[in-house]
């Protein structure tokens, strides 16, 4: 029988199976197939699905370490595993019926990648805005409208669409619909020309009058912007373990280097303000990987854990600008070509400030928890 065991299975594959073809994929703004195929064989892409149905059956917590682990070597390959853990997966799970798990989490644990598809053109940080609809007809609904921004669209076989069924109702007609790639009128649009995470794919979604039988509604009607707000809350700590990957894997490509290259006669590392530079962000780093590990013990506790949770994403996306940044800087011109992965290391972590909310909203939403913690 196969046994999961993250701590030895993340450490082996991504040097192995994903690191060769990193600067590849990055070049090309493609997925290789035999990563994906990989992430699959060693049961990355389902780690907290039940062994009835192909997964692991592991933690949340294992979750997190995957990620951060892979983000280490391509963050690009740590989003694709984030989305499909802790969303994709996790709403099958927490939501489906027998019969769509049965239909889905077999696929997604084996073969299957999900989406999530939420954003629009004028629905970002303001999600609940989003002007998808899905109208009844009988026992199916026709969903019009588009999606931006969508990570994973070019390789998922399936998608969790939010749509709104009552328009007069506000957020609280939004539903969410399971979609299958193969459905008539659902349109993938072209990659976004992205700074970084160039290998992870990210594409806007077009629906024509696509027909989704009633079967395929994920939980219940109207109570989609629940299942996305408690979404995004626990994919904040995947984020969080993405910029803590990012962070620790530019670092430990660079700190090797400070103690090989030699300048007025002695190593670099050996300079007195560059130990404290160094010793500064390794101090940045673990500091970081506190909070998101303690905002997923909480998480994984059943406790509350969302300010937790953007603090981690908040700190870790800081820490992965700060280590980028100065990485550079430390490597010298070196840093800056392509020779080294330290520049795609510095366009990856941006993204952490943008995506799952804004790192305003991450401060709003801290400094509202921090209010009612002092309203005595």
């Amino acid at each position: 029988m196969y046994v999961f065991s993250p701590l030895l299975l993340i450490k082996i594959i991504p040097q192995e199976r994903i690191a060769p073809l990193v600067s590849k994929m990055d070049e090309n703004s493609h997925m290789d197939e035999e990563v994906i195929k990989s992430l699959f064989e060693q049961g990355l892409m389902g780690i907290e699905i039940d062994p009835e149905y192909g997964g692991t059956g592991s933690s949340f917590f294992s979750s997190i370490l995957v990620i951060e682990e892979l983000a280490k070597v391509d963050p690009s390959v740590a989003v694709l595993c984030d989305i499909q853990n802790t969303l994709i997966n996790t709403l099958f799970v927490k939501l489906g019926t027998p019969a769509q798990k049965e239909k889905y989490l077999n696929r997604l644990s084996t073969d299957m990648i999900g989406s999530f598809c939420l954003s629009e053109a004028e629905s970002g940080s303001d999600a609940f805005a989003l002007k998808t609809r899905a109208e009844k007809h009988k026992d199916y609904y026709v969903i019009n409208g588009s999606k931006m921004w969508i990570s994973n669209a070019e390789h998922a076989g399936v998608f969790l669409v939010m749509a709104n069924v009552d328009l007069s109702a506000g957020y609280r007609g939004i539903t969410c619909f399971i979609v299958d790639r193969d459905t008539e009128g659902l349109e993938i649009g072209k990659k976004e020309n992205k700074l970084g995470l160039r290998a992870s794919s990210t594409c806007p979604l077009n629906f024509d009058n696509i027909k989704v039988p009633e079967k395929n509604i994920l939980g219940e009607v109207g109570h989609g912007y629940k299942y996305a707000i408690g979404m995004l809350n626990e994919g904040r700590i995947g984020i969080a373990a993405q910029m803590l990957g990012l962070a620790q894997g530019c670092f430990d490509h660079t700190v090797p280097y400070t103690r090989q290259r030699v300048q007025f006669g002695k190593r670099i590392f050996d300079f007195q303000g560059m130990q404290h530079q160094i010793a500064h962000v390794a101090t940045q780093i673990e500091a970081a990987r506190l909070l998101t590990y303690n905002a997923a013990r909480l998480k994984e506790a059943g406790r509350t854990f969302i300010k937790e949770a953007c603090m981690a994403k908040y700190f870790s996306a800081e820490v992965a600008t700060l280590t980028t940044s100065k990485c550079i800087e430390w490597m010298g011109g070196v840093g800056f070509t392509k020779d080294y992965p330290i520049e795609k290391y510095y366009r990856d972590c941006k993204i952490g400030t943008i995506y799952e909310g804004t790192t305003n909203i991450q401060l709003s939403t801290m400094a509202k928890f921090i209010d009612k913690e002092y309203n005595v």
